[in-house]
């Protein structure tokens, strides 16, 4: 008989590509992964893993293992979401990620009540980007994600993972009191060309959408400073280091010393989604996590 935790620490092995970094992803020691692997070769009488320099990869028998064992797996938990629908029980586990700052602005917000509704609800949040928190649902290491698309900025999503959008946000360009455009009712790309920006990380989505703004301008942002956080990025407008496009969902309040200017041309919006496998969507405990977390993108609708 296979056994079906060793068979999930297999293919965290796949995907992560090393013991290691699998254990970290579900939460184990390396050497549980390592023995439950074992135990799965044992059982099944074939090798399953070879090493591969400092890494692992799976042999011919351990590929068609995951790749057949990856579609039984989501039937069980296809098979065990309809047996909670039928009784009604919001119970169990589940694993929510999200962005920081939906995890402010709506996760922490809206978690609270439904674990006090249904005390027999273990809910484990974790913070990642939108692209890690796809491919952690689609491998079913992460239940339920909040992710954030920014205008036309692609976000791939598997055919296997279902969208529900729950909010849409703006972003606002952050200036200090005392800068020039902090008296105009809106800015455009062509108003900022010559500004030093506070910016996320090369390679994020925020910064990607920081340089679509720029399109048809000629220009590039300036990137003055990188912090990874919007709270960073309050402060370094705050002593004059630059200007920071900053979204209003999860913002903190703004102290009287910065000003908040719309932009247009194009108009900074995001689509806020949360994402589970088909195979859950039966599932008491993600359906109630997901009307949760939409009626607080409804209440808390002044991201628009």
């Amino acid at each position: 008989m296979i056994d079906l935790d060793a068979l999930t620490s297999l293919r965290a092995v796949d995907s992560h590509g090393s013991v290691v970094a699998a254990a970290e992803a579900l939460g184990f020691t390396p050497s549980a992964v390592s023995q439950q692997i074992k135990r799965l070769e044992r059982s099944s009488g074939v090798p399953l893993l070879e090493r591969v320099g400092r890494g692992v990869m799976l042999t011919r028998h351990g590929r068609h293992l995951v790749d057949h064992g990856g579609r039984l797996l989501a039937e069980l938990e296809q098979l065990e979401a309809g047996l909670h629908r039928q009784a009604a029980t919001v119970a169990g586990e589940v694993r929510l990620t999200a962005f920081s700052t939906a995890m402010r602005g709506l996760v922490a917000a809206s978690v609270p009540a439904v674990l006090a509704d249904h005390p027999q609800l273990e809910v484990a949040l974790s913070e990642r980007e939108p692209w890690d928190t796809i491919d952690l649902v689609a491998r079913g290491e992460s239940d339920l994600g909040v992710v954030h698309s920014w205008g036309d900025v692609p976000l791939e999503i598997p055919d296997h993972l279902v969208a529900t959008r729950v909010a849409t946000d703006l972003a606002d360009v952050i200036v200090h009191r005392d800068h020039p455009l902090a008296s105009k009712d809106r800015v455009t790309p062509r108003d900022l060309v010559d500004e030093g920006w506070i910016a996320t990380p090369e390679g994020s989505i925020c910064r990607q959408w920081l340089h679509r703004m720029y399109v048809g301008t000629g220009r590039v942002p300036r990137i003055a400073h990188v912090a990874m956080e919007f709270d960073s990025h309050l402060a370094l407008v705050r002593a004059g280091l630059g200007i920071a496009l900053v979204p209003r969902l999860g913002r903190a309040s703004l102290t009287a010393d910065l000003v908040a200017v719309p932009a247009t041309d194009p108009v900074p919006s995001r689509t806020v989604l949360a994402l589970h496998r088909r195979s859950m969507s039966d599932s008491p405990a993600v359906q109630a996590l997901l009307q949760a977390i939409r009626a607080e993108g409804r209440r808390s609708g002044p991201h628009t």
